[in-house]
């Protein structure tokens, strides 16, 4: 089998997708290929589902504000219910530390354009009904960001982006990119061949592998998350709250959650010491550890039944910035990887840049700001507090 096509998307992830729909969106003749059945099955459908632009790197607040705009209009735009619920961020601070680099960052945020503020002990106790009140010191919250179901912006995504002619090859390997004289020329999968003059490699955990079929260096190596998800309850909670203290017991960095549009608990920690690698079963260790660090913190969820536990992949980078932009030496090829278990909330928002960068050759945030995020930066530093 053999095609021509204006742009080729490799993956029909976070990222993916949405890049192919905005592509497609100037009129492009796209195609997407993933090598499971159907779209989103990758890392997009282990998602918990918030999104929020309150990040402290200028590239990530700029892309993310954008997501939100999306997200947020979604379905009067387009007419599919995506479970978007606008309940805001919320960070709540106990110790100096994290009131630290809390304070520290609102300049960066607020210059960037986030709705966000400091609130006292009080202001936090109202947003966030029922959290501790010892100790409390205050917090931050922003409240556009919100939340949107992954598995129901997935299926809405497919279908928009089939109506704009995007064409989907699932349950198809790409196993080789065709490069001539300099310039990209489609790709090879296990069951054709399809040509284009623009590829853009939006793989997740695959990244890398897609990457060194044209001898590209894609630095994105995973390791696994847990999260778990309860019955749905009555509606109480607006924002994700997310604590950034490390857990009393080793093995916790911080911890988040929020209540979704159906009134279910969405639960998720980042661990200490990493998973790397590719498995995804469950462990024995999330739920007792994530449960005493709720129950410390919202007293009211003792009771909470929970419905399921799941892992998903962080596609992670060197410094935990996504990496996107063109490869150098390959003209038409493109990257879109190493979004370090933020894909869902940044792809609409990566995806309207990368195709911008694509058929304009420039993106749409500030070009330096969106350079900082090249393949090619330096990986020493990253200046992303909120990872």
């Amino acid at each position: 089998m053999s095609a021509s096509y204006d742009a080729i998307v490799i993956g029909a992830g976070s990222v993916g997708a949405p890049a192919a729909f905005f592509l497609a969106d100037e009129g492009l003749r796209v195609l997407v290929i993933d090598a499971h059945p159907s779209p989103g099955q990758g890392q997009n459908k282990a998602a918990i589902g918030g999104v929020r632009a309150t990040h402290s790197d200028p590239a990530k607040i700029l892309i993310c504000m954008e997501s939100l705009s999306v997200f947020a209009h979604w379905e009067e735009t387009y007419g599919d219910p995506i479970g978007w619920k606008k309940g805001g961020y919320c960070f709540p601070v106990f110790t100096e530390r994290e009131e630290t680099i809390l304070k520290g960052i609102l300049p960066v945020q607020k210059s960037y354009g986030l709705n966000i503020d400091w609130h006292d002990p009080d202001s936090i106790q109202d947003i966030v009904p029922g959290i501790r009140s010892d100790s409390l010191i205050g917090g931050t919250y922003s409240p556009d960001d919100g939340q949107v179901s992954p598995l129901l912006m997935s299926v809405a995504l497919f279908r928009a982006s089939r109506e704009k002619g995007v064409e989907y090859r699932l349950s198809e390997t790409v196993t080789g990119i065709t490069v001539e004289k300099g310039n990209v020329t489609g790709v090879v999968t296990d069951k054709g061949s399809y040509s284009a003059p623009a590829v853009l490699n939006a793989a997740g955990a695959r990244a890398a592998d897609v990457g060194a079929l044209a001898d590209v260096d894609i630095p994105v190596k995973p390791d696994s998350h847990e999260a778990g998800i309860s019955a749905p309850m009555e509606q109480f909670l607006g924002p994700l709250v997310v604590d950034l203290r490390p857990g009393p017991e080793g093995k916790t960095a911080n911890f988040y959650f929020a209540q979704n549009l159906e009134g279910a608990i969405i639960f998720c920690y980042t661990p200490k010491t990493l998973f790397p690698g590719t498995d995804r079963e469950p462990t024995s260790e999330f739920l007792p550890i994530v449960a005493r660090r709720m129950v410390e913190l919202m007293p009211r969820l003792k009771d909470m039944l929970v419905r399921r536990v799941w892992r998903g992949l962080y596609p992670m980078s060197p410094d935990s910035l996504p990496l996107c932009g063109e490869v150098r030496g390959i003209a038409g090829l493109c990257v879109a990887a190493g979004m370090c278990g933020q894909g869902f909330m940044l792809g609409p928002g990566i995806g309207k840049n990368m195709a911008s960068l694509i058929i304009h050759g420039k993106p749409l945030i500030e070009k330096d700001i969106f350079e900082s995020l090249s393949l090619y930066r330096d990986f020493t530093g990253s200046s992303e507090k909120l990872k």
